[in-house]
Parts: structure tokens; C-alpha cells; sequence
């Protein structure tokens, strides 16, 4: 190892963080670092340690063989706090767009929205997520094993819908892209559900 197990445990850290609640899996992470398998454990090993032992409020964690940053369950009073805050104007058009797309193609991965939107979509995810919009409804079969989102019953209640089927229809389209005019047309009917909360 070129780098020392400090700096090493700092990148780790930065790509667990990039890679938000996908999380990397030990063979992504020997790929991307280019260490040994045995390396690429002690390095985690270290990392998860030095979480442990200072008062951080996030943790690293495996789940389902991928290694991925969360924050402390003893810190889950605040943070339910922080997402039962009523959703208000400052969703974002990258969080709307995501929004719409996940409301009309759930069960849906991130790489497929990111594929939708043609940008990475980590952070709207997550404000989404946060805001109690949309939730992780299960998980794809197979490789990696990547989250599919889905709305929420609060998402329904924000925006005065009794079920999806209330959503304001799709124009008829040939073939299976989400086009930018029925984004704006979801667009819409969200920007104005959100001025009748305000």
C-alpha cells in the first residue's frame, strides 16, 4: 500500500459516502482501490473502528454484502424529527424530476432513474427519502442487489392523492422513454399541491 492506513481509511470513507445507500461491495472496492482482498478488509477493519470509538454520528455497517456509511441509531429521536419537518418549497427541480419518475416507474432503481435523468440522482434521493416522499420497497434479485425506491402513504397525503392511480395521466407515447413534457405535466400539479401547503 502506497498510501498510509489513515489515508486509505479516508478514501474508503469518501467512496462509501459517494456511493449513498447503494453502498460498494468488497469486490467494487478491491476493483476501485487496486489493494488485495486482505488489504481492502483491513482498511474497513480500521475504519469501522475508528467510528466506533470517537462519538461520530455515523457508523459503517454491511448490509447484504455491500459496506455502506449510516448514521447511529441512538441518534434516531433527532432524525425523526428532522423528516416528520412538513415538506415545503425547497424540494429542488433535480428532487421533483426524481420525484415524478419513481412515482410513475416504482419499484425503480437509482441507475435507473439516472439513466432516465442522464445526471446522477444521489442527493435528490436522499432528500426524498429524508422528506418521507419515497422509501426503499425492496431490493432487485441478482448481482449487487441495488434498492428499489417507491413512494410513501405520506407522499399521498402531501399531495391530496387517495392512491397512485390519482396521479394526472401520462400522454399517450410510443416506446418506453420518459419524456420531458409528462415530467412537467407531473410538475406542475406537484408545484401547485405544494403552494396549497404553504
Amino acid at each position: 500500500m502506497s498510501y498510509g492506513l489513515i489515508e486509505w481509511q479516508s478514501i474508503v470513507e469518501a467512496l462509501l459516502f459517494a456511493s449513498g445507500d447503494e453502498g460498494l461491495s468488497l469486490k467494487q472496492l478491491i476493483e476501485v482501490l487496486e489493494l488485495q482482498e486482505h488489504e481492502v478488509i483491513e482498511i474497513i477493519k480500521e475504519l469501522e473502528e475508528s467510528y466506533r470509538v470517537r462519538e461520530r454520528g455515523i457508523e459503517l455497517v454491511e448490509v447484504a454484502g455491500h459496506y455502506q456509511l449510516t448514521t447511529k441509531k441512538e441518534h434516531s429521536l433527532y432524525l425523526k424529527r428532522l423528516v416528520e419537518s412538513p415538506v415545503n418549497t425547497t424540494l429542488s427541480q433535480a428532487a421533483l424530476e426524481t420525484l415524478a419518475i419513481v412515482a410513475y416507474r416504482q419499484p425503480i432503481t437509482r441507475t435507473e432513474i439516472e439513466e432516465i435523468r442522464g445526471v446522477k440522482t444521489e442527493r435528490p434521493i436522499q432528500t426524498l427519502v429524508s422528506k418521507v416522499l419515497i422509501k426503499e420497497v425492496g431490493r432487485v434479485e441478482g448481482t449487487g442487489r441495488a434498492i428499489l425506491y417507491g413512494t410513501t402513504k405520506e407522499f399521498l397525503e402531501h399531495f391530496g392523492l387517495k392512491s397512485l392511480e390519482e396521479l394526472p395521466p401520462l400522454p399517450e407515447k410510443s416506446g418506453d422513454e420518459f419524456e420531458q413534457e409528462e415530467a412537467d405535466l407531473f410538475f406542475e400539479k406537484f408545484n401547485d399541491a405544494l403552494e396549497d401547503l404553504n
